[in-house]
């Protein structure tokens, strides 16, 4: 087995370990409202810091707003070498829907509202989270690069992308990161994963473990091997299959963050990883 990197430079600006952490699950049921336990979710933000995660993923819908108001009072003023990503452009109701909306002037008026409740004057890395069918993705796309040339944005990505839309993207400014669901179970976006590849774009992939398909025979021998757990060794085969794949699992508990964190010093056989990936 070819030797993992264990970094990434996002957009050629920002370097990060490449085993993150995503900030969705400190919000309330269904993602809608505070935490059942607030101190628990600062102490995990911190204690994924002392364990030297450098990226951060969140978003204005996780909450909304709870989750990048969390990140602030927890982790501000933020060390020089974290890196923290947010995301914008679906709206949310008490029904915890995810509604897309990607009008221009709702992205600039989320971009501020993030900027604040972040507590920066520039964002490290924003990504536009859902394309909206209502509205031309161009549009969204070029208020956000008109964001990231007055300053409030430094990285531009993009989510939940077919190959075609991060074209277009790419044609309108730099993209940093795509954002889009991925795992060792679910590789639907193969080609969109090959086009960051060939553009040196990190993906970012959501749902980085799949619990109910890593209750496989293969991944649970695999992981016996090596006295770790299935998402362990799920999140060990994302780092291996790509070196533009940054994980990001998320969590409520220090002791499953602990978990996932160890699984970067997981090293898998060459043959372990052929049967994870046939």
């Amino acid at each position: 087995m070819a030797t993992v990197p264990s970094e990434f430079s996002i957009g050629g600006e920002f370097t990060v370990n490449r085993l993150g952490f995503g900030a969705m699950r400190l919000t309330g049921e269904q993602i809608i409202g505070t935490p059942p336990d607030e101190p628990t979710a600062r102490t995990v933000l911190q204690r994924a810091v002392e364990l030297g995660v450098t990226f951060i993923d969140t978003a204005d819908s996780y909450g909304p707003g709870v989750s990048e108001r969390l990140i602030r009072e927890s982790l501000a003023p933020y060390p020089d070498e974290l890196v923290v990503a947010t995301k914008g452009g679906l709206l949310r109701n008490r029904s915890g829907e995810w509604l897309p909306c990607g009008d221009p002037d709702y992205l600039r008026d989320a971009v501020l509202s993030s900027l604040d409740r972040l507590g920066v004057e520039t964002i490290d890395l924003y990504q536009f989270h859902r394309p909206d069918p209502e509205v031309p993705y161009a549009d969204s796309i070029t208020a956000l690069a008109e964001l990231q040339d007055d300053g409030v944005i430094d990285q531009l990505g993009v989510s939940n992308v077919t190959v075609e839309q991060l074209d277009e993207a790419r044609s309108l400014a730099d993209i940093a990161t795509v954002q889009n669901r991925y795992n060792v179970a679910s590789r639907g976006d193969e080609r969109v994963l090959n086009a960051c590849e060939d553009a040196n774009i990190g993906f970012i992939p959501w749902a980085p473990i799949d619990a109910g398909t890593l209750a496989d025979p293969t991944v649970e021998t695999i992981a016996a091997n090596h006295d770790a757990t299935p998402y362990q060794i799920g999140l060990a085969w994302l780092l291996h299959h790509s070196p533009v794949l940054l994980p990001i699992p998320g969590t409520s508990s220090v002791e499953h963050l602990e978990e996932n964190v160890a699984a970067r010093e997981i090293e898998l056989t060459d043959a372990e990883y052929a049967e994870l990936t046939d």
